[in-house]
């Protein structure tokens, strides 16, 4: 039996976009391939476990090197490992992994460095996260990146570098569902659903927006999931206009029945609308409303989303002047559509069969 070393940002467990994907491809790799997975991270406490995985300290993995894995799958988040972006001590670890260990390093590069204003240490710090995403990059035996930009980017970094294309999966899981199951919605259902960070931006933005939706298909149930208790979100919710039920930590197979409901979803992913739309592939929030057939809706209008020629539906939008979004009578076709593009090139199947054949393993092994 092959066992797979994941190092991740932090535990996984809860909604948590990269813990989610970390847990998918876990449990997948054990259930297709017999592929065990340890899990690795600065942030852990003696005796953790996620979701039954157990749970290395990478402070201390060089000196644990008795325990053996056949491969290493690296999430890399520069901000989830150092708060400014410049994880100094991941990186002599995977170089001492490679010195050490002669089995295969994938990455998966969920973010490749940040941008920002003058005032912000992003702008500063720029080009010492570039110069750490090249180094890991060229350490890699293949890279993972969720969209065409990404991949376009990382090969003008690391020119030599393997790269695959695999959209980040539903983190909450990819329910079988009919043509009817998602036309027989109430259009009036949507759903705010994420971290806690996303969970109070699309909120927010949802406030402003709300009287700009066409009557046809405006909320009058807005489910609200994922994300720690917060404070912010509760107050936003208090005079709204619409009935709400603010769920956060809620159980994954909890917020996949209510998504089955929903027909629309609300996200503000971006903190700037000029950044390709394509880069929400690396949303698990997002993986998971395309998966349950909700079409997801932006305060922005944004570029085509698509994977290997084929597009997605949309991106739809609502902003102050001007909207483009499904009406009522084109909404459970285009749920359908959504659904079935999903099932095609972003399912958690396909990630993972991706993942073993980089790594070399064989169904049943």
């Amino acid at each position: 039996m092959s066992t797979l070393l994941q190092i991740v940002p932090k535990v996984p467990g809860g909604i948590d976009g990269v813990g989610d994907h970390a847990l998918t491809i876990a449990k997948k790799l054990r259930e297709n391939f017999g592929c065990e997975t340890l899990f690795a991270t600065f942030k852990t406490s003696s005796g953790e476990n996620a979701a039954g995985f157990e749970v290395l300290s990478l402070d201390r993995l060089l000196a644990q090197l008795s325990r053996k894995y056949d491969h290493v799958l690296l999430h890399y988040v520069n901000y989830g490992f150092q708060k400014r972006g410049v994880p100094f001590r991941l990186l002599s670890i995977l170089h001492e992994l490679r010195r050490q260990h002669r089995g295969r390093l994938v990455t998966i590069f969920h973010e490749l460095y940040a941008s920002g204003p003058p005032w912000s240490s992003a702008f500063w710090l720029q080009p010492l996260q570039i110069h750490f995403a090249k180094s890991v990059g060229r350490l890699s035996d293949a890279c993972i990146v969720s969209s065409d930009n990404f991949r376009r980017e990382l090969k003008r970094m690391v020119p030599n570098a393997r790269v695959e294309l695999h959209s980040v999966p539903s983190g909450i899981g990819e329910p079988p569902l009919s043509p009817n199951q998602i036309a027989d919605r109430d259009p009036h259902q949507w759903a705010i659903f994420g971290g806690t960070a996303l969970v109070e931006r699309s909120l927010r933005a949802f406030r402003q927006l709300l009287p700009r939706i066409p009557d046809s298909i405006a909320p009058r149930k807005l489910f609200v999931l994922g994300g720690d208790d917060n404070p912010v979100t509760r107050s936003l919710l208090v005079d709204l206009a619409v009935e709400s039920d603010y769920r956060p930590r809620i159980a994954a197979a909890d917020a996949s029945e209510i998504l089955k409901i929903c027909s629309f979803g609300w996200f503000n992913y971006f903190h700037r609308p000029d950044v390709e739309t394509s880069v929400i592939l690396k949303s698990s929030a997002f993986a998971s409303a395309c998966a349950h057939g909700v079409i997801p809706v932006f305060p922005h209008r944004g570029s085509a989303v698509s994977l290997n020629g084929d597009r997605l539906p949309g991106p739809f939008f609502v902003e102050p002047d001007r909207s483009e979004i499904p009406s009522v009578q084109d909404r459970a076709k285009i749920g359908a559509d959504i659904y079935g593009w999903y099932q095609r090139h972003a399912s958690s199947e396909s990630l993972t069969q991706g993942i073993a054949a980089t790594l070399g393993l064989s169904a049943g092994r």
